[in-house]
């Protein structure tokens, strides 16, 4: 064990401690996959992520994504997280405002604004109707009638997301699901705000297998859902979503559209600096 730089960040808000808490290991290299899925499963919080060199030429670093119980090739407030946290530890962002990340769903370009980061998502690699006999079991596990939604996909890109339309943000507040049934699914669910709210859509996110079961703020299901509502013309090019609302949390992820290419971003604010013996 040796003393690592270490920090925390909160994404995806503008008020500290109200978006999503991320771990950061920096120097990570030499430590094993089972020390650092242990080490993940000690912080206890949605996403852990450990930043190596890169092998990549065009990556500035390469990170390594953990939950509590397994690793993610992909997702997204981990993606800006990391990229805060590199950048605070002295990395370089270079004249044109982009870092590169190296992960094991291949070179993701991150936007820098100051506070704000936006990650290029990577494409879809499951993008279908959910079959009805899952559909169904997603709302009991939601407490709601299968006529309630509205519309459904798969949204996988990385994490396996399941998106779930209703029809109002009011609707997805009052959702209560019971965590005791999540089992292996991974849901994320989307509805409206009325026209002219700060907010366009509201949108929460389940799954089951970790010690936390509703996410406070989700950039790789917001990146599908993007992807999906774009589409399908259900949101415009830009808008913003809110997430966290129902756990006291303030997620706002701004999406841009450009062509194909889906831009999820947000505030980013370093919380805590120091290190761990690992």
């Amino acid at each position: 064990m040796k003393p690592r730089r270490y920090s925390e960040v909160d994404v995806f808000s503008q008020t500290a401690y109200r978006g999503n808490a991320l771990a950061v290991v920096h120097d990570a290299e030499g430590l094993s996959t089972a020390e650092m899925q242990q080490f993940a499963n000690w912080t206890n919080l949605a996403e852990t992520t450990f930043l190596l060199a890169p092998t990549a030429p065009q990556a500035h670093y390469r990170v390594r994504i953990f939950t509590a119980s397994e690793e993610l090739p992909f997702a997204g407030h981990p993606t800006l997280g990391s990229a805060k946290a590199w950048l605070a530890a002295g990395g370089d962002l270079g004249s044109d405002g982009v870092i590169v990340q190296e992960c094991a769903a291949g070179l993701i370009p991150i936007r820098v604004a100051g506070d704000r980061f936006a990650f290029q998502a990577p494409p879809l690699i499951r993008y279908e109707p959910i079959e009805e006999a899952r559909l169904q079991r997603v709302a009991g596990v939601l407490g709601i009638a299968p006529d309630d939604i509205i519309a459904s996909s798969w949204l996988v890109n990385g994490p396996r997301w399941m998106g779930i339309r209703l029809a109002s943000a009011q609707q997805v507040l009052a959702l209560r699901p019971d965590p005791n049934r999540l089992d292996d699914l991974e849901i994320g669910v989307v509805g409206p705000y009325p026209p002219s709210s700060a907010t366009q859509f509201e949108v929460r996110a389940f799954f089951g297998g970790d010690a936390v079961w509703e996410d406070p703020v989700t950039g790789s299901l917001n990146a599908g859902l993007a992807r999906w509502m774009s589409d399908t013309g259900v949101a415009p090019s830009n808008y913003i979503a809110a997430q966290g609302t129902v756990l006291g949390r303030e997620g706002r992820v701004h999406i841009n559209v450009e062509g194909e290419a889906i831009w999820v971003g947000g505030h980013v604010t370093a919380c805590i600096e120091g290190s761990v013996r690992l």
